[in-house]
């Protein structure tokens, strides 16, 4: 399949190029978060029957795994309404182009930062305290409020969305897998930038606001930091920027040597079977060491959860990669390999996903009646029993995701394997090891 420019119509184009659609779903997004915080923070205790839980947790993970970051990799990003108040304090402005000169402090991130090391902190902060983020309104409006909040102080001190780039956990995740997405954002012909003056696409122009999350369109060969603002497309003066469909994984085919990037891959497969385990597993001990934070038997649970991510995976790894003789490095080896992961951890948080999801499906109708716990039933459905759905689909599914995600990834080891010139079967065998323990966990 060759790659199908879905912005050569006039029609969609224009429909891009207009702001007020998306401003529209900024908007909407921005009044459903504004609610789930309030929801939070004042709605009933009960986890189950909360707003911010349901709807954040079930029914915005379900849209976000299942469908968003399979298929439009970095469009989340694209309607995400957590930069929104930063930016219009940033730009001083909803719609017009900011004033040339800043309002605000306006520095460049810090040089030795400009990595997603910050992102993987983040995710494992939450990642930690999942069990109690997962199951108390209060924790979850914390976390939904330090997000906002955060990325409206880092508008007024740092230039563009450094939030997003550098600290959104959400952001290094959906960073991650939208490199599968068969959706990207690319120039037609870099030749053609060579010409331009004053490179609008990313210093901005009349038409539109340089690139917010601080990225050179031309210089773009992977997903991973374009966030889908579409303001590129906007300024460039020459028709220059083009959204494709095009094979899924392309991006895998020119993988990074950024252990930032490797480590990463590592925390979400460990985190998608750690959550495995906690979350749907039959171990109670390890449940309550989980939920009960603060406890000795919590600091084990975190030490262990540390050291699978950063000890066991990566540790075994490094076995499958070691070659003496090999003309490239090791530290590039690895990282290089780490991309394998890429495929196999997708399909891991898919499969994951599909039993959460569909086991707690019915909270989304409840909550829905009654968003703030309040006896409310405004479309018939607060007094639904909870009841799994679809169960008996539920394993042949995961099934088949796990070993669709194998595959992938055993093609993405032989492509890798035939640049570094060393064999792929050692990592082959780490990927079908790892599908067969996620198999263990939720079959």
């Amino acid at each position: 399949m060759n790659k199908v420019e879905i912005t050569s119509g006039r029609f969609v184009k224009g429909l891009l190029k207009n702001r007020y659609p998306q401003l529209g779903i900024f908007i909407l997004m921005l009044a459903g978060y504004i609610f789930a915080m309030l929801a939070g923070a004042i709605g009933t205790p009960v986890g189950s029957h909360n707003f911010s839980i349901v709807f954040v947790w079930i029914a915005w993970w379900a849209v976000l795994i299942l469908i968003a970051v399979p298929f439009i990799g970095r469009g989340w990003c694209a309607v995400c309404p957590i930069p929104l108040p930063g930016e219009w304090i940033q730009r001083g402005a909803v719609l017009g182009p900011p004033d040339k000169k800043p309002k605000w402090l306006d520095l460049r991130w810090p040089k030795a930062l400009r990595n997603i090391w910050q992102q993987n902190i983040s995710f494992l902060l939450l990642a930690l305290f999942s069990s109690v983020l997962l199951t108390t309104p209060n924790v979850t409006f914390i976390v939904l409020a330090a997000m906002l909040f955060s990325a409206m102080g880092l508008s007024m001190v740092f230039r563009r969305r450094a939030f997003c780039r550098y600290l959104c956990p959400v952001g290094g995740f959906i960073g991650l897998y939208s490199q599968a997405a068969p959706l990207e954002l690319r120039v037609k012909e870099k030749a053609a930038c060579l010409t331009c003056t004053g490179k609008p696409c990313y210093n901005g122009s009349e038409s539109g606001y340089g690139c917010p999350w601080d990225v050179y369109p031309p210089a773009l060969t992977r997903n991973s930091y374009c966030g889908l603002c579409l303001e590129c497309l906007r300024t460039c003066p020459k028709d220059n920027i083009a959204i494709n469909l095009r094979p899924f994984a392309v991006d895998l085919a020119r993988p990074s040597a950024r252990l930032d990037e490797a480590f990463k891959a590592f925390i979400m497969l460990g985190s998608a079977m750690i959550y495995a385990g906690v979350l749907l597993g039959p171990w109670g001990a390890l449940k309550n060491a989980a939920y009960n934070v603060g406890t000795g038997a919590w600091f084990i649970y975190a030490l262990v959860f540390l050291a699978i991510i950063f000890i066991v995976l990566p540790g075994l790894f490094s076995l499958c990669v070691m070659k003496k003789d090999s003309v490239v490095s090791f530290k590039k080896r690895f990282a290089t390999f780490s991309t394998v992961l890429i495929p196999l951890g997708l399909m891991s948080w898919v499969a994951f996903s599909l039993s959460f999801v569909l086991t707690n499906a019915t909270y989304i109708l409840a909550a829905l009646s009654d968003p703030m716990g309040l006896g409310w039933n405004l479309v018939g459905t607060a007094n639904i029993p909870w009841q799994p759905i679809l169960t008996s689909v539920i394993a042949p599914a995961q099934t088949l995701v796990l070993v669709g995600g194998l595959l992938w990834s055993v093609r993405t080891a032989q492509k890798a394997a035939n640049e570094a010139h060393i064999s792929p079967l050692p990592v082959i065998g780490y990927c079908l090891i790892a599908t067969l323990l996620m198999l263990w966990l939720l079959i």
